[in-house]
């Protein structure tokens, strides 16, 4: 008998993208600019969204040859307690995601360290992975971290936030990066920069989000 729960996945409403990250993604904020937004349903009951990004890093595709069209960035895995692997959620989201846009060729994605993330769902996907990026820094209030993008003026265009007088600038490391192509020949292209795995540290599904109610929201469902 299977007891595997009916999987599907849809186009997600703005209000439900939103529901989603901001109760179950460590960093409770959805991003601003050009999103595509895809629910998360085991059964009848919502448990998430898999969110990409076109834009929020215009130089996102120039390491691989290609221009904003051609790349675009996996920003947010949000998804509250569920019993299908992550890994398949992204693998059934990035065939949606291809066939929305036939010209994209290659996806890009970052686990952060600093929130004890090492990739774990990326590395079951069999995501290349290229290294890590540079260090950099970001802003916290009482011990919250800010969006970064949105006090630097490059979150899509967005009007540039005054960084708060009570923010503390702090130092973090770089985001491990992972690549998916989404055609043979970049994968032919970048499979020369697949380094070894960082070591996992928890459960391949410990990089979904850093809260996991028991119960999904039942009202955020409508898809468009």
């Amino acid at each position: 008998m299977n007891s595997r729960p009916e999987l599907k996945l849809d186009w997600a409403t703005h209000e439900a993208a939103k529901y989603a990250v901001e109760n179950w993604h460590y960093s409770k904020t959805l991003p601003v600019g050009k999103l595509v937004k895809i629910g998360v349903w085991e059964g009848k009951r919502f448990i998430g969204v898999v969110i990409f990004a076109w834009g929020m890093n215009r130089n996102l595709g120039s390491p691989y040859g290609l221009t904003v069209g051609g790349a675009c960035e996996l920003v947010r895995v949000a998804l509250t307690s569920h019993r299908v692997k992550v890994s398949r959620i992204i693998s059934i989201a990035l065939r949606f995601l291809k066939k929305q846009s036939p010209g994209l060729r290659i996806v890009v994605s970052f686990a952060d360290p600093a929130a004890n993330h090492h990739g774990g769902i990326y590395q079951a996907g069999n995501w290349i992975y290229s290294g890590k990026s540079s260090a950099s820094f970001e802003w916290q209030v009482d011990g919250m971290r800010l969006n970064k993008r949105a006090y630097t003026g490059h979150n899509f265009g967005s009007p540039k936030l005054k960084v708060p007088v009570n923010a503390v600038k702090k130092q973090t490391p770089g985001k491990h990066r992972y690549l998916m192509p989404l055609d043979d020949e970049m994968r032919k292209q970048i499979e020369p920069l697949r380094k070894p795995y960082p070591k996992r540290v928890r459960s391949v599904d410990s990089d979904t989000t850093g809260s996991q109610p028991v119960e999904g929201g039942a009202t955020p469902t409508r898809t468009l």
